[in-house]
């Protein structure tokens, strides 16, 4: 199991934390996502390591920017 750890600038509320999960959900071994609107720290959990240009890609079309 591999855990990815971002910051997403622009949640700021449950509904954007929940956009921001079901967008990162839907990438291929993704088997878990906690987004934390008030931190801006999302967790991303998957059977082995995604790519960090496709969860920065999925957060950007779901309308946010990863910062960290």
């Amino acid at each position: 199991m591999s855990t990815s750890i971002i910051t997403v600038a622009g949640m700021t509320c449950g509904g954007c934390a929940s956009k921001v999960s079901s967008t990162l959900g839907a990438l291929d071994g993704v088997t878990g996502v906690d987004a934390d609107p008030a931190t801006g720290r999302v967790t991303v959990e998957s059977a082995d390591a995604v790519d960090p240009e496709a969860i920065k890609n999925a957060v950007e079309a779901a309308g946010y920017r990863v910062v960290a």
